[in-house]
């Protein structure tokens, strides 16, 4: 334990490798409206035709996961535009859905917004690590989300899917990084400087406590069961993750690093 503190020491980390969407960025909010859009079109007593669409949610998450891992090298605003099209027909018994709604829907991570603690948490973390994405995304996206939804932070690297031609959870994604972040930032995993931070036990954690990543869990409510981004149930998953770190916002991650380094630093 850090002195004077009841998590563990984060000071002696050189970066941080975060998840994107769901951890800084609310996709959650992102797929509301669309999904909305397509609920709302059932019959009042249809089980997905709820308010907010949790199930529904859940369906499509599963539809955009498996394509995913079946199709690797597919970028994600077309998995997303292809999930959304299956999700309508298949799960809602909808007609085809129209050009006008799949294309958008699979362009709009771009323009999802930022939890309100992420930037000013972000600001704060930079002052005291180098930053890393390690996100389920295309480079298109991820462009914007940067440059425009998370400025003025920084980040000194970037890794997607799309670059990497996997999505997570696989191994190769991690590995894309270690590398990487050796190479192009000097930051070593196996000398312990690499800390990971996401929201997704399924695609973050199970695969960081699988490679012996230290990792932080930003759960924003992602223990409850009604959750919708936690990406899979804790309750099932407890076992598979070992996340040094748990705190509900970034915001509160970085108050913590903040209070160790202030205690540190007068020692």
């Amino acid at each position: 334990m850090a002195s004077g503190s009841k998590y563990p020491d984060l000071t002696a980390f050189k970066a941080l490798s975060f998840d994107c969407y769901g951890t800084l960025i609310d996709w959650e909010t992102g797929f509301l409206s669309t999904v909305r859009m397509l609920t709302s079109q059932l019959a009042p007593d249809h089980p997905l035709n709820t308010d907010p669409p949790i199930e529904a949610m859940r369906r499509l998450n599963a539809i955009t996961d498996a394509r995913e891992q079946d199709e690797p090298m597919e970028p994600y605003n077309e998995i997303l535009a292809e999930s959304i099209t299956k999700f309508a027909r298949e799960e809602l018994g909808l007609p085809g859905l129209p050009d006008s709604i799949a294309e958008p829907f699979g362009n709009s991570p771009g323009t999802w917004t930022p939890f309100a603690d992420t930037v000013p948490a972000l600001l704060r973390l930079q002052a005291r690590y180098k930053l890393a994405i390690l996100s389920n995304i295309d480079n298109a996206s991820i462009a914007a989300t940067v440059g425009q939804r998370l400025a003025p932070a920084r980040f000194d690297a970037v890794y997607t899917a799309q670059d990497i031609g996997s999505y997570k959870p696989a191994r190769a994604n991690f590995e894309y990084l270690f590398e990487h972040l050796r190479a192009d930032l000097g930051v070593d995993r196996d000398k312990g400087e690499l800390l990971h931070v996401a929201r997704s036990l399924v695609a973050d954690h199970v695969p960081a406590k699988d490679l012996g990543l230290p990792s932080v869990w930003i759960s924003r409510g992602g223990e409850r069961e009604e959750a919708q981004g936690v990406g899979g149930s804790y309750a099932e998953l407890k076992d598979q993750v070992a996340f040094g770190w748990r705190f509900d916002t970034l915001g509160d991650f970085a108050d913590e690093v903040e209070r160790q380094f202030a205690a540190k630093e007068k020692s």
